[in-house]
């Protein structure tokens, strides 16, 4: 007989949970604005909102911490931190931060002025933000394959090869200060990019003369993806092929939240001196000195040891099939997700559950309103509301895709946690169309608003 799959972990610890009912979420939920992010942790059972900082850290995390060097300048940890980058990812020159967006600020600051375009595939919030808040504009390259929710396409976060060299020869090199790639894409679904188009990006980018940055969140996942799908690869560490995707690209910034399986850390990579001198003045004054950026000692060193244990196949495999198991339940009761199954959350397709509700009163958020009163389970909208509007005509920018991301924080949950979410998802596509009306805006943020937008129910 052959044995089922088991977790490569075993628990050491736990914390409780409570569930509420139906009346009290109704009651927080209002006092909330219908904001998910309003939420106290307290009044959610299981929280989907994201898989940043939220992963539980292994023993030897734990241990890392202990010994970790509080120095303010020139500490161990930051060495540690250093040989880390340096063996995984082939980068000689870093900046640590305290998370992903403070390293986009810094490497932004200096490489990103008015004017300029900056494509890529799928930007995500905070990347697109910190681009349009400096007056600059992200082109989305992705390929179309990505915005068919049912089509099974092994790599949905590639580059459009077309479309970027179409945006290459449209503006002048001055004007194009990167090419970002995000791995995996998280607008896209999660969506992996292959090595094949990695490596074709990059020589693109060469003809050009632009140089190439991963947003590397989920570097690890990509990496996982690439050896199960990609041909040539399967007999590949993912240390390996880590490598190889990074041997296309010029710069790096990465949220070490997800894939080092921190709660919080994130830092700068890159080739060039010359950049590297260039953005320590702007860490310095945003983050902190240069050897500690915003992250302590013992936060570097739990860093260093989660992008170790993060490359690894076995906690990458176990980390992907519960996703995985969660994407199976919805697939059998018929609800519409992106497919295939992402790396760290299943994107339900709200478009299609709630194609009577106008895109003006926003179906994400109706249909993550709904699942947390179902249940008490938090996601996360990835539509219209991130979307934002477009900085110059102020009007809203309605995405192809309407999304509602379930975020699996790593190691956290079991897969009875799993079973419950499905189920309540069930309960809520059953009685869909009982769902009359979305929300509308009565109160927002010029940039990012999806944090803190205040909303009301149309009656």
């Amino acid at each position: 007989m052959e044995l089922p799959f088991a977790e490569s972990f075993k628990i050491k610890m736990v914390e409780t949970i409570r569930r509420s009912t139906r009346a009290e979420r109704e009651q927080w939920l209002k006092e909330a604005n219908y904001n998910l992010f309003n939420l106290k942790s307290d009044q959610v059972f299981i929280d989907l909102l994201t898989d940043s900082g939220t992963g539980a850290m292994s023993d030897k995390q734990w241990a890392a911490m202990m010994t970790g060097d509080e120095s303010y300048a020139g500490a161990r940890s930051y060495y540690n931190m250093k040989a880390a980058i340096k063996n995984i990812l082939g980068f000689d020159h870093f900046l640590p931060t305290h998370q992903g967006r403070a390293a986009e600020n810094v490497l932004f600051s200096v490489l990103v002025k008015s004017g300029d375009i900056v494509p890529g595939n799928s930007h995500f919030d905070t990347t697109k933000g910190h681009i349009e808040f400096r007056k600059a504009k992200a082109v989305d390259c992705t390929i179309d394959e990505a915005f068919d929710t049912e089509l099974d396409h092994p790599f949905k976060g590639n580059v459009d090869l077309v479309k970027l060299e179409s945006v290459l020869t449209t503006y002048p090199k001055e004007q194009i200060p990167m090419i970002i790639i995000t791995v995996t894409c998280n607008s896209s679904g999660g969506q992996p990019v292959s090595i094949a188009n990695l490596r074709a990006v990059k020589q693109l980018a060469d003809k050009y003369g632009i140089p190439v940055c991963y947003d590397s969140a989920r570097f690890a996942e990509n990496a996982y993806f690439i050896k199960m799908r990609e041909e040539g690869y399967q007999d590949k560490s993912i240390k390996e092929i880590v490598k190889e995707m990074y041997s296309y690209a010029d710069m790096a910034t990465m949220s070490s939240k997800k894939d080092a399986i921190v709660n919080m850390g994130g830092f700068i990579a890159m080739r060039d001196e010359e950049l590297w001198k260039k953005a320590s003045t702007y860490n310095i004054m945003f983050e902190g000195y240069v050897t500690y950026g915003g992250m302590s000692g013992r936060d570097m060193n739990a860093l260093a040891q989660g992008l170790d244990e993060g490359t690894e196949f076995e906690y990458l495999e176990t980390r992907i099939k519960q996703v995985e198991y969660l994407g199976e339940m919805l697939h059998e009761y018929g609800i519409p997700f992106q497919k295939p199954v992402g790396g760290h959350a299943i994107f339900v397709d709200a478009k299609k559950i709630l194609s009577h509700i106008p895109k003006e009163e926003f179906q994400a958020q109706t249909l993550g309103c709904e699942l947390y009163l179902e249940a008490g389970i938090r996601g996360v909208e990835i539509g219209t509301i991130l979307a934002d509007r477009d900085p110059e005509t102020r009007e809203n920018r309605y995405p192809e895709l309407e999304l509602l991301r379930l975020a699996i924080p790593r190691r956290v949950y079991t897969n009875n946690h799993m079973e419950v979410v499905a189920a309540a998802l069930k309960n809520v596509f059953n009685r869909r169309l009982n769902i009359k009306h979305g929300f509308k805006i009565i109160e927002e943020a010029p940039i990012m608003r999806h944090f803190t937008v205040h909303l009301d129910k149309i009656k």
